[in-house]
């Protein structure tokens, strides 16, 4: 039976291996670092029933990676193993055990292979026994790859174009935003508004949205996540990492669709354009000015003028509302 772009193929080459093969309508670049890239694994690895997160994935020989997957019961299996081999964009060898069955220990080997633009995936598993081998088998492992596999192609068909770049390259080529607003507020006040979450839910999003939820790590390393509700109720998760905080003067961060447990979405995961790329990159910049702030707002990595103008909407009405709050601190200061 050949393989194609909709079907995983099992085969049981030996009594102690696992062997699944998989062909995907995608550049091999583009499926090899969705394969190794930990923003992404919560979106297609594992089955549909299952949720899964990253704890660690250090993709290098000798790095570690653990994943969590999280049972609709409650219930939670932890994964884990050590990178072997790594040849970017050719395979990745590394050992693959649960932590409720330690000494259980099976080498992984996935290969990668260009087709006329496709790619073809070959998973080799090797047991260290027959029995360890039979229980894979009995307990879904064919079932349980081809919906890992299926996962994996949808969201192949959904990544930006330019996902296969990395995120700075991404922001330089992309286009910038600027926006400069002058506050009447001291350069304090105005940074309070952005640096405290309960603040930050008063102003943040475009006019009739609110801000259910924020939740900030002000640290360089550190994560955002926002959540701004339309004026329908649907809500719609931000995420992002600082890179630079230099207080009262500038943060620097990236800017990310999220799920609702932050891990990052491409944009079609609300139904926007497959164009806007995962991250950006933001930074905003306070300067005191005879005791008002002048807050200047620099956002990259646009791919189109259109979406440039739709954002520089959405952050004026943010900044609206920013500014009527100002005021009305102000008053409520002063009584």
């Amino acid at each position: 039976m050949a393989a194609s772009s909709s079907t995983t193929v099992l085969t049981t080459p030996s009594d102690r291996e696992i062997v699944f093969t998989r062909i995907f309508n995608a550049p091999r670049d583009l499926v090899f670092k969705v394969y190794t890239d930990p923003k992404l694994i919560p979106q297609w690895w594992g089955p549909r029933y299952l949720t899964t997160t990253v704890d660690k994935m250090d993709v290098r020989p000798g790095g570690v990676w653990r994943f969590v997957q999280h049972m609709p019961n409650g219930s939670e299996y932890a994964p884990k193993g050590v990178y072997r081999e790594v040849v970017a964009p050719e395979r990745v060898v590394g050992t693959f055990e649960f932590e409720g069955r330690p000494g259980h220990v099976a080498v992984e080997t996935a290969m990668f292979e260009e087709q006329d633009g496709k790619t073809k995936l070959t998973l080799r598993v090797f047991f260290e026994t027959v029995e360890d081998r039979d229980l894979a088998l009995k307990s879904g492992a064919e079932k349980g790859a081809a919906e890992t596999h299926d996962r994996l192609s949808e969201l192949l068909g959904r990544l930006p174009t330019n996902y296969t770049r990395g995120a700075a390259e991404t922001a330089a080529s992309g286009r910038e935003l600027v926006i400069t607003r002058f506050f009447e507020a001291p350069r304090e006040l105005v940074w309070k508004a952005w640096t405290d979450p309960e603040w930050l839910k008063r102003w943040w999003g475009p006019q009739g949205f609110t801000a259910p939820s924020a939740k900030l790590d002000l640290r360089v390393g550190g994560k955002y996540l926002f959540c701004m509700r339309s004026p329908d109720g649907k809500d719609y998760w931000l995420t992002g990492v600082y890179r630079e905080i230099v207080p009262m003067e500038r943060i620097v961060s990236t800017d990310s669709f999220a799920d609702e447990k932050g891990n990052v979405v491409p944009a079609t995961y609300y139904g926007m354009s497959r164009e806007l790329p995962l991250e950006m990159l933001v930074t905003v910049t306070f300067e005191e000015h005879d005791g008002k702030t002048k807050m200047t707002l620099q956002h990259v990595g646009f791919p189109s003028e259109e979406e440039s103008q739709g954002a520089e909407q959405g952050w004026n009405q943010s900044f609206d509302k920013l500014a009527e709050d100002l005021a009305q601190s102000k008053v409520r200061v002063s009584q």
